[in-house]
C-alpha cells in the first residue's frame, strides 16, 4: 500500500501534504510532512564542550538588549569562535523575525541561525493562515518549543541561546525575553539583559549606564559602549573594527516596526565609542 502523504496531485511537483489544510504552525506541519529537517529530529554524538561537537563547531557570542523610551533595542558583536580561534569576523547575530520583534543569537552559530529562520517562518506562516499576528507571548513560548527541541543537541555541547526581543502593540512597551538551554522563558523586567560569553562584562556596563527613560540614540550608544566593555574583558567577544569597517549590528523595536540601523549610522556610533575611549579607557 502506498504512502498518502507521498502522492501527489496530478500536474503538481509537490506531495500532496503541501496541499491538505492544516495547522497553522509551520513546526507541525514539517513534523507531519518532513519531520527529518527539523533541527530537533537529528542525533547529536556524545560529548562535552572539550572533547564533543561543541568544540569543533563555530559559537557566536555576546548580545545585548535594553529598552528605551518607547521601544527595545538589540546588538550583538561580529565575532563566532572556534575553541581559541576566531572561525569568523563578520557574522550576523541579529535578525528581524516579524514587524514587531527581534532576536539575537549566542551558543552554536549554525543551528541558532537555522533556528531563528525557521521561528521567522513559522511566525509567516501563522499570520498568513490565521489572518493576525502571534501574540508577543505567543511569539517567545514558539521560541521556547524550539529550544527544547534541541535539547539533545545542547547537552552534546551544541547549545543555542536566544535573545528575544518585542514591542507590545497593546501595551505600548518594549520586551526582552530570555532563555535557558532547556527551553526556559523568562521575563526580563530590569530593562536590560545579555547572553554569551561577554554577557557578564555587558550587563555590568549596561548595569551603570542604562536608563529606560533614554531616547533612541542614547540607548544605541549605551549598546555600543557595553559591547565594547564586554570586548575589553573577553577574548571571544569583538570589539569594533576600525581597520575592515566591521561594526556591532543593532535592530530597534518600536511602534512604527522592527528596523535594522545602518552600517553608517552604526559605523559613527562605534567610531566616537573608541575616541571616548583614547581619553576614557575604563568608559
Amino acid at each position: 500500500m502506498d504512502n498518502p502523504s507521498a502522492r501527489s496531485y496530478p500536474g503538481a511537483a509537490l506531495p500532496s501534504a503541501f496541499f491538505t489544510p492544516g495547522v497553522s504552525s509551520f513546526s507541525e506541519f514539517l513534523q507531519a510532512a518532513a519531520p527529518e529537517l527539523l533541527p530537533g529530529r537529528r542525533h547529536a554524538p556524545g560529548g562535552d564542550l572539550h572533547g564533543g561537537p561543541g568544540a569543533h563547531a563555530p559559537h557566536g557570542t555576546t548580545i545585548v538588549a535594553l529598552v528605551y523610551e518607547g521601544g527595545v533595542l538589540i546588538a550583538g558583536d561580529r565575532r563566532a569562535t572556534m575553541g581559541n580561534v576566531i572561525a569568523q569576523r563578520d557574522m550576523e547575530k541579529v535578525f528581524l523575525t516579524d514587524e514587531y520583534s527581534a532576536v539575537g543569537i549566542a551558543g552554536a552559530a549554525g543551528l541558532a541561525v537555522e533556528m531563528v529562520r525557521l521561528f521567522t517562518v513559522e511566525l509567516r506562516h501563522y499570520e498568513k493562515l490565521e489572518g493576525v499576528p502571534l501574540s508577543l507571548d505567543g511569539k517567545a513560548n514558539k521560541l521556547a518549543t524550539m529550544l527544547r527541541g534541541n535539547l539533545e543537541a545542547a547537552m552534546a555541547g551544541l547549545a543555542v541561546l536566544p535573545l528575544f526581543v518585542g514591542y507590545d502593540v497593546d501595551a505600548q512597551v518594549g520586551r526582552i525575553v530570555s532563555y535557558d538551554v532547556t527551553g526556559g522563558r523568562y521575563d526580563e523586567h530590569g530593562g536590560y539583559h545579555a547572553v554569551g560569553s561577554g554577557s557578564v562584562f555587558a550587563k555590568g556596563a549596561l548595569k551603570k549606564r542604562h536608563e529606560v527613560t533614554a531616547d533612541r540614540d542614547t540607548a544605541v550608544r549605551t549598546a555600543v559602549e557595553a559591547l565594547y566593555d564586554a570586548a575589553d574583558d573577553d577574548s571571544a567577544t569583538s570589539g569594533p573594527d576600525l581597520t575592515r569597517r566591521i561594526f556591532p549590528v543593532i535592530a530597534t523595536v518600536d511602534a512604527n516596526g522592527s528596523v535594522r540601523l545602518g552600517a553608517d549610522e552604526v559605523a559613527e556610533v562605534a567610531e566616537a565609542v573608541v575616541r571616548g575611549r583614547h581619553e576614557r579607557p575604563g568608559g
